[in-house]
């Protein structure tokens, strides 16, 4: 049989201006500037979001550009937020430094690869594992919301802080924790009144404190999949001893 020759061109574009950014965030690392890195984090986010909605849209999808997004993910998401983790708090730890970023690196490829294999089977409603764009927006508000603020009398923690978030990230990428997908929300159909109003005042406080407020949801993201899961494993024994003692 004949294959298809070509590809789709738009999406595909998209995703490489998200793997300039993740590749454009690994450079400013190098050179020290961790706030301009952790905003190249940030804008190749927007792309990986964009190009899959619009490949959906305009009936665009295909296995090439699946792979393709995959692979600029693991740049994007994978090794330039471990990389700036690395040169902006660990690379003064020695082995333990390069170890959590190789930890955090692997976690995400072993996430990617297994997110690649569940695609058409796993629930839409959630993800299993943290997803490695969370991850790694994680990581680039802790460092942005640091370089705000400037030195401080906690500075000597922060190593053990970045440490313990780096390595806890990767953790999370490859658990078999239950985060939300957000992929039902029906942003097409009518909304109460309250919920626009609701949506000003976030935008407001995310012009406000960007990188914080960024910071503070992700990291609240993360949080809530561990919340879930315990909510869930103590229904299932709750159900169990009731089944037992019937």
């Amino acid at each position: 049989m004949k294959t298809k020759r070509g590809i789709y061109l738009l999406p595909n574009v998209l995703t490489t201006f998200g793997l300039f950014a993740g590749f454009f965030a690994i450079i400013l690392a190098t050179k020290g500037q961790f706030a301009e890195s952790a905003i190249s984090i940030f804008v190749a986010m927007l792309w990986d979001g964009l190009d899959g909605r619009v490949a959906r849209l305009t009936n665009t999808q295909s296995a090439f550009g699946a792979q393709y997004d995959s692979l600029a993910d693991m740049v994007s998401f994978g090794v330039a937020p471990a990389l700036l983790v690395y040169y902006w708090i660990l690379s003064d730890v020695g082995r333990m430094g390069w170890i959590a970023a190789f930890v955090y690196i692997a976690c995400a490829a072993l996430r990617l690869a297994r997110f690649n294999t569940q695609i058409g089977i796993a629930d839409k409603r959630y993800f299993q594992g943290l997803p490695s764009p969370a991850a790694a927006a994680l990581l680039a508000g802790m460092v942005s919301t640091k370089e705000l603020i400037g030195a401080s009398s906690y500075d000597t923690y922060l190593i053990y802080f970045g440490w313990i978030i780096l390595v806890g990230a990767g953790v999370l990428m490859v658990s078999n924790i239950r985060y939300y997908s957000f992929k039902e929300i029906n942003l097409k159909g009518r909304a109460s009144f309250k919920f626009l109003l609701i949506a000003i005042l976030v935008f407001i406080i995310i012009i406000f404190k960007p990188s914080a407020v960024l910071f503070v949801f992700f990291l609240a993201y993360a949080l809530s999949g561990l919340i879930i899961t315990t909510i869930e494993v103590r229904k299932k024994r709750k159900l169990k001893k009731g089944v037992k003692r019937s």
